[in-house]
This record gives C-alpha cells, structure tokens and sequence, in this order.
C-alpha cells in the first residue's frame, strides 16, 4: 500500500506552484492522477519517486520512503519519453537496474512477455515508440518494485499503438500498485480503479473510477471528464430532471427516442460514433449516436441517470 501526505513546489519563491496530495494507493490498485496540463500531476509523481524535493510523508508497504534516493524506494518509473541508454542494447537496458537489486526478473522472459524479444540485441535508436515504450516498462518490471509510476507513457504514440499499448498496460498492471499520471479520460477510464482528479494542485475529487465519471462533485470535475453540466432551470420541464446544478454522461443522453424537441448545433465524428451538441431548451447537452442525426430530434434522459452535482 502507498500512502501519500505532501507538498511539492515548482519555480521560484515569486511564481512557486504548491502541490498538495493526501491519497492511498490499495496493494494491487491502479490509482490515474487526472487532470489538465499544468495541474501538478507530473510534479507529485517525481516526488513521489523522489525526483523532487517535498514535505510531508510517503509510505510504501509500511516503510517511509522520505530522504530515500529513487534508486532505493523501491518503485519503477516509466517515463513518457522512454528514457532509454543509447549505447545499450534493448537487453542491457531491461537488465540496467538488475545490478542493484537482489530479486529481479529474467529480461529475456519480460521481453518475450512484450512481444519484442525479437529485439533484444538492438540498439534503441533502431525502434520505434511503441517498441521503446515496451522495453521502457519491459525495464522497470525487471526489478520487481512494489509500486509503479507511470507518467504518460502512452501519449507520444500514434493511435493504433497506444490502443494496442493500452491493453497490454490492462494485464501487466493487473496485480502490481500502480500510479498513472494522464490528461486522457479515455485512457484514465479504461486503466483505473480509481481516479484523483487534479486542478491547480489541489485533489478536486477522488473515488473509484465509475463513481468519478457517473457522479462528480464539481462542475470541473463533470467538464474535465466528459460529462454534461448544466442548470436544471434551464432544462425543458419534459426531461424530468431534479433540481440543482447536474451532471449526465453524453452516451447517457438518448436521440430521437420521443423526449423534447432538440435542435442540431454540431456534429463530430469520433470512431465508431458521433458526438452531436444539441440546443435542448436553453442548455447545451452533447450526446453519443451511431447515425448521423438530422437537424431537428428528440432527446431523452432516464431519471434515474441525473446526478445533482450542488
């Protein structure tokens, strides 16, 4: 278990930015720190593996990781921009931190587990991202930590890769204590258990992962994760909504399904689905459709889908 009570500072004394955190990562648990760029994401994970200087206290599995250099904390970290020796083979670097750690795994086994065993011998100027992102977490397995920190590992990757990356990142991560730092929800959605959503270094809201995207606790938090924000006074009485400021998924709210009227403001294509915003009284809602809608519809939402946020 990783338990984590900090402050970190970034700049100057005249345009220092404080981050705070109070948060427990549960053995075996996938915690995604998610938030926009800027919101201290990446500053607490570098303290937390002890790249950066901070107050307060870090425990893992009930040792304190405090005044401890990254290389004796016990944690692997995987960076976004890889990070790998040049002049190593992709062998060497998996094996790189083997040299200090008593119990290790068989680099030879990690790579055939990444399915770039093929390339043990090549040097990593010779792959491409996602085979350095491969040989980047292929290494920090290799030491067996008790904790992982993942910062964006998937971000500079094209498409196809980062979804490929993604599932394997699903099994790899299965059992070990992880912390994720990402701007994608996508990606926060499909990895987390649970989700601290980050704003201005400050926790905005943290909870399990359906629990932060069903039901957030402030406007920012609904907006930053995807879903609707609106006044219910300015819903039309047929969508049967409480009162309050609300929340609503997009893939929550139903086209042409007999509600209230709805006209057509925009329409994106994303994948397999469009993302329609539609004018519905005097709010904004966006929705999720597999057809192209035309320019007038009905929308409706089950009652039961509303979240009242305040």
């Amino acid at each position: 278990m990783l338990r984590v009570d900090l402050r970190a500072s970034v700049g100057d004394a005249g345009s220092a930015f404080d981050v705070a955190a109070d948060l427990t990562v549960r053995d075996g648990e996938t915690l995604c720190l998610l938030g926009p760029s800027g919101s201290g994401k990446t500053v607490l994970l570098e303290a937390l593996a002890g790249f950066r200087e901070y107050a307060g206290g870090v425990e893992l599995d009930g040792r304190s990781l405090d005044g401890r250099p990254p290389e004796d904390r016990g944690v692997g970290f995987v960076f976004q921009q890889y990070a790998l020796f040049e002049h190593l083979s992709v062998r060497e670097n998996v094996a790189f931190g083997a040299k200090y750690h008593d119990d290790t795994r068989d680099p030879d086994a990690l790579l055939e587990r990444l399915g770039v065993a093929d390339l043990a011998d090549r040097a990593p100027a010779t792959l491409s991202g996602g085979e350095k992102q491969r040989v980047a977490l292929a290494r920090a397995l290799c030491v067996r930590p008790d904790a992982f920190l993942l910062d964006e590992p998937l971000s500079a990757l094209d498409a196809p890769t980062r979804e490929r990356l993604r599932a394997d990142l699903l099994t790899l991560l299965a059992d070990e204590t992880a912390v994720y730092v990402t701007h994608d929800r996508t990606t926060a959605r499909a990895v987390a258990d649970r989700v601290a959503v980050l704003r201005d270094g400050r926790v905005a809201h943290v909870g399990p992962t359906d629990e932060v995207f069903e039901r957030p606790e402030s406007r920012f938090v609904a907006e930053f994760t995807g879903a609707n924000a609106v006044e219910s006074a300015r819903l039309p009485a047929g969508l049967d909504a409480p009162d309050g400021l609300l929340a609503v998924r997009p893939e929550h709210v139903t086209l042409d399904a007999g509600g209230v009227p709805a006209s057509v403001e925009r329409v994106v294509r994303e994948d397999a689905v469009y993302r329609v915003t539609l004018d519905v009284g005097d709010a904004e809602l966006v929705a999720y459709t597999a057809d192209r809608p035309p320019a007038e519809t009905t929308v409706a939402v089950d009652a039961a889908r509303w979240h009242r946020i305040a």
